[in-house]
């Protein structure tokens, strides 16, 4: 038995040198050795910036650093033979790998079209700002540089419900293509009146000829590089019904036994709730409204009421569907959804995520190796950002990998001291682990951790604190963590 973590193996500004599909491969064997099971990497096709997309910006699915297109053959992350060796030395090694997935948008187009729109105000979309009027529009995906290899499918204006830019015009701004279905499509959320159009041109998912496309797409992506999940971008903006016939395909036509988690970004936990619903429990999600906290809690320091770290969050309300974590490229300073987690209180919450029962952690590239770059802020500021590795987060993984099993008492009782202990399990020799957290003064809990362990001596993991703890013959013992910080207290093996 061995608790599953998910690393996300990429940052927004990694360096666009081709070089993380090897950088993955040679670093296999550390994530493996510190208990991580599972590596998100980032989209791996052919975006309209060429080597320098991230991939978000979708020109090609079928091109993975293949093909001579948009001024590259390689991919900001490498060559698709790169990519392919690196998830089969991945799965050498009992790794599996989960995939990302960006079909809500298009960007890039080889031609533009003619077509008839209309201006929708860009904060309620529902509501429109002009006549019907005809625009050129970058609408049309011939790939040429492809040359039909793989699929002839030819993405059109009827493939789209809208784009942001009238060529002709030279004029931003939110325009619905008048491509024969009524009005945008219906999603759940009422942001913006609708929020089906995100960005770029934003695929029409009631088209038949789109969504059987993007079947055969997903079966020859799976059969070329042999994935084992799919991180499914942007789920927010895209309507229910096409995962569920989408994902239902891949259960019975692909591999039934594939992980799916969704990305729908959004604090509010109804939302998500609805979401999981409406998708029949399909997915897991990503656990925003958990960010969203551990970022406030962060920025509050003592004042945020500790003992409600979990509340409204999805790993509180439907924990087996919860992919929590604590920081991600979409958070990052500099990035839209900017709300990164502050360095102290980093520590405390990859405790949160790692060593509880609850929940499928995901740790951030960013927090194991660091990272540093200049962007423009938000307001235009140009910044220099320096973001260092997580000092404990080694530890913490390590800490999951060997110790975080068995029960779990939770002692969330003080606005600024938490704590829970795992009991531990009898297949892990020396399991079983107490936390205590404290955002505030030092702290102290005293927390029942199991017979089995009476008479036994904890010491401090992280080596946060040096006491030595003996557990009563009632199972108790009183553990301790540094203001502002987390100790995690383990059976002392000398």
């Amino acid at each position: 038995m061995v608790n599953g973590t998910i690393m996300q193996f990429f940052e927004w500004y990694y360096a666009a040198d081709g070089s993380l599909w090897n950088n993955f491969k040679n670093e296999i064997d550390k994530l493996k050795n510190l208990g991580i099971t599972a590596v998100w990497l980032p989209p791996a096709y052919k975006g309209m910036k060429g080597e320098k997309s991230e991939g978000y910006d979708v020109y090609d699915i079928y091109d993975l650093g293949e093909f001579d297109q948009r001024g590259t053959i390689r991919t900001k992350y490498g060559t698709k033979a790169e990519y392919i060796k690196a998830i089969d030395a991945a799965h050498e090694k009992g790794l599996h790998i989960y995939a990302d997935i960006v079909l809500n948008h298009m960007g890039g187009a080889d031609e533009t079209e003619r077509v008839q729109v209309k201006k929708a105000n860009p904060e309620n979309r529902n509501e429109y700002i002009s006549d019907v009027m005809e625009i050129e529009a970058a609408t049309k995906f011939t790939f040429p540089g492809r040359n039909k290899k793989y699929s002839s499918f030819v993405w059109d204006h009827k493939c789209f419900t809208g784009v942001d830019y009238a060529n002709n015009l030279q004029e931003e701004g939110v325009f619905e293509i008048l491509n024969g279905y009524e009005g945008w499509e219906e999603v759940i959320n009422n942001e913006k009146g609708n929020y089906d159009f995100l960005m770029l041109a934003d695929i029409e998912f009631r088209n038949e000829h789109v969504k059987e496309e993007l079947k055969r797409w997903i079966k020859w992506y799976y059969e070329t590089t042999h994935f084992d999940g799919l991180r499914l971008d942007a789920v927010k903006h895209i309507p229910a019904y096409f995962y569920n016939e989408w994902v239902d395909y891949i259960r019975t036509e692909i591999n039934k036994d594939l992980f799916i988690v969704g990305e729908y970004w959004s604090s509010n936990i109804l939302l998500l709730q609805q979401y999981i619903e409406a998708t029949s429990y399909k997915m897991s999600l990503m656990d925003a409204p958990l960010q969203a906290r551990l970022h406030k809690a962060s920025e509050c320091g003592n004042e945020f009421n500790f003992s409600e770290i979990f509340n409204d969050t999805l790993v509180a309300q439907i924990p087996q569907l919860a992919v929590t974590f604590v920081d991600n490229h979409d958070t990052q300073p500099c990035q839209s959804l900017e709300a990164p987690v502050a360095a102290w209180f980093k520590p405390l919450a990859y405790a949160l995520i790692l060593l509880r029962e609850q929940g499928y952690p995901c740790i951030f590239y960013a927090d194991l190796y660091g990272t540093e770059y200049t962007d423009k802020s938000n307001d235009g500021t140009e910044c220099h950002i320096v973001l260092n590795k997580v000092p404990e987060l080694e530890k913490l993984l390590l800490l999951r990998k060997d110790y975080a099993y068995g029960l779990q008492r939770d002692y969330f009782d003080h606005a600024n001291c938490i704590g829970w202990t795992r009991e531990g399990i009898d297949e892990k020799e020396f399991s079983g682990c107490a936390v205590v957290i404290s955002n505030g003064n030092e702290g102290i809990k005293t927390m029942k951790i199991g017979k089995k362990h009476a008479g036994k001596t904890f010491t401090d993991y992280l080596q946060k604190n040096n006491k030595e703890i003996i557990i009563d013959e009632n199972g108790f013992g009183t553990f301790y963590c540094a203001p502002g910080s987390v100790s995690v207290w383990v059976e002392s093996r000398i």
